[in-house]
C-alpha cells in the first residue's frame, strides 16, 4: 500500500517518476524571486537558442510558500534539477547529508579553478563547507551564488548639505554630531527597519566585531565571555547614545523595513541602514534621490568595520537529477560575465561575477567595493542560541525606547545565556 501511495504521489507531482526521453533536454529551475522572473525567462530563452537545452523557470512566491514547497518536495524526493535553500546553514547541511545537493567542488576547481576565481569569494563562502565544520559535511562547495549583497548605511546628499554637513561621517562620534546638526534643522537622522529584529542584530554585530574583534564575539557565543563584559556594555551603549543624541528616527523600533525604505526614498530621513537591494527599491520610489553608501562609522579606529554580506541568492543542483550535468552547465553559463551584467542591469542587484562590475551603476559599485569586508552568521564558526539572540535584540529595542539601561539588558541577556548553557549540558 505504501509503495502504491508513493507511486501515485510521483504521478501527481511529476507526471510519472520515470523521466521520458524527450524531457532529458529540459532542465527545471525553481525560485522565489518575483523581481527576476522576466530576466530569468529571457536568459533561459537565450540559453536554449545557443545550446538547444530548454530551461523551465518556475516561480513560487512568497518565500515562505517556496520554502514549504521545497521541504515537501524533498520529503517526497521530487525536487527539481535546480533550486535554492532559504534557510540556515544547519538546514543546508541536512539537505546535503540527505543526498539532495550535488557537490560542485570538482567543477569549480577545473581549469585552474577558473569558475571559482571569477566569483566573489565571500559569496562562495556562504555555499562552502570548510574542513572540520561543525555540521560534519564533507568539505567543498555546494551552491552557486547568482548575485551578492551587503548591508551598509546610506546618506542623503541634499539633506546633509541642508544641515551644513559637507562629508558623510567617518567615525561614530561624527555620526552623533551629524545627528544633532540634522535635528537642529528639523531633519530625522537614521531610519531602518528595526521592527524586524534581525536588522538590529545585524547593526549590533557590526559594532561588536569592531569593538572587540571576531574571536571575542565567538568566545561569547561559546559561553566563555559574559554579556556583562565591558566590551558588550559598549555595544549596548551605542544604541543609548544614538537615542540620546537624537540620531534615530521616531518609531524606529516598530518600523518594518519596507516603511523605512519609503522614509529614506521620500527624503524623510538623512541616513538609512539597509542592504544593496535598496538600489532597486529606491529607484522605483524616487528616481531623483541623490544618495551614497558608506560603512557604519567605527567606534574603534584600530579594527575594521565588518558588515553582513555574501551571496544574495544561490542555487543548488539536485544530486539525484538525471540532468545534473546539464543543470551545472546552465548555472556556470548563468554566472558568466555577460549574463551577470544582464541580470545586474535588469534587477539592480550586485553580480556575483567580479568581471561584470564594470557595467553596474555607480551606487552599486559603492556596495561592491566593500565586499571583502563582509561577514555573515552563515560563515561564522559559531552562532548564538536563538533564544539568547531574541533576548539580545529585544533588549536593544528596550534601550532605544528608554525602558532599560545597557547594564540592565546585559544582565538579562547573560541570565538567559546561562540558562541555555545549562540546558545543553544536561
Amino acid at each position: 500500500m505504501k509503495k502504491a501511495v508513493g507511486f501515485a504521489l510521483c504521478l501527481m507531482l511529476l507526471g510519472g517518476c520515470g523521466q521520458r526521453k524527450e524531457d532529458l533536454n529540459t532542465v527545471t529551475l525553481w525560485h522565489w524571486m518575483t523581481d527576476r522572473q522576466k530576466a530569468f525567462e529571457e536568459l533561459a530563452r537565450r540559453y536554449e537558442e545557443t545550446t538547444g537545452i530548454k530551461v523551465k523557470i518556475d516561480l513560487y512566491a512568497p518565500s515562505d510558500a517556496y520554502t514549504q514547497r521545497v521541504v515537501a518536495s524533498a520529503q517526497s524526493h521530487v525536487l527539481p534539477d535546480i533550486y535554492g535553500i532559504l534557510d540556515k546553514k544547519e538546514i543546508f547541511a541536512s539537505f546535503i547529508e540527505s543526498g539532495f545537493v550535488a557537490d560542485l567542488t570538482e567543477v569549480f576547481h577545473k581549469d585552474d579553478a577558473a569558475w571559482e576565481k571569477s566569483l566573489f569569494a565571500k559569496a562562495l563562502d556562504v555555499n562552502r563547507f570548510s574542513e572540520g565544520n561543525i555540521y560534519k559535511v564533507k568539505p567543498g562547495i555546494y551552491g552557486v551564488p547568482i548575485d551578492v549583497t551587503n548591508i551598509q548605511m546610506l546618506y542623503n546628499k541634499k539633506l546633509l548639505a541642508k544641515a551644513g554637513i559637507k562629508n558623510p561621517p567617518r567615525t561614530f562620534q561624527e555620526l552623533l554630531d551629524a545627528g544633532q546638526a540634522l535635528k537642529r534643522v528639523g531633519i530625522a537622522g537614521l531610519v531602518s527597519g528595526w521592527g524586524e529584529i534581525w536588522m538590529i542584530d545585524c547593526f549590533a554585530s557590526n559594532y561588536a566585531f569592531n569593538i572587540m574583534g571576531e574571536e571575542k564575539v565567538m568566545a561569547t557565543y561559546r559561553g566563555e565571555v559574559p554579556y556583562t563584559d565591558p566590551d558588550w556594555i559598549k555595544v549596548f551603549n551605542i544604541f543609548r547614545e544614538l537615542r540620546d543624541k537624537g540620531v534615530l528616527a521616531e518609531g524606529i523600533v516598530t518600523k518594518p523595513n519596507k516603511y523605512a525604505e519609503q522614509d529614506f526614498a521620500l527624503e524623510r530621513a538623512a541616513f538609512a541602514f539597509n542592504g544593496s537591494w535598496c538600489v532597486n527599491v529606491y529607484g522605483d520610489m524616487n528616481q531623483k534621490l541623490e544618495y551614497g553608501a558608506m560603512l557604519p562609522p567605527p567606534v574603534n579606529p584600530n579594527r575594521p568595520m565588518r558588515i553582513w554580506g555574501g551571496a544574495g541568492s544561490s542555487f543548488v543542483v539536485n544530486n539525484a537529477s538525471p540532468r545534473k550535468d546539464k543543470a551545472v552547465a546552465f548555472l556556470k553559463w548563468l554566472t558568466e560575465k555577460d549574463q551577470q551584467a544582464f541580470l545586474a542591469g535588469e534587477t539592480k542587484n550586485l553580480p556575483s561575477n567580479r568581471e561584470a562590475l564594470a557595467s553596474i551603476p555607480a551606487i552599486l559599485s559603492q556596495f561592491a567595493g566593500v565586499m571583502d569586508q563582509t561577514t555573515h552568521p552563515t560563515v561564522w564558526p559559531y552562532n548564538e542560541d536563538a533564544v539568547v539572540t531574541e533576548k539580545f535584540d529585544k533588549g536593544i529595542q528596550s534601550i532605544i525606547i528608554g525602558e532599560k539601561t545597557p547594564e540592565e539588558v546585559a544582565r538579562e541577556v547573560q541570565e538567559v545565556k546561562e540558562r541555555e548553557l545549562k540546558k545543553t549540558k544536561q
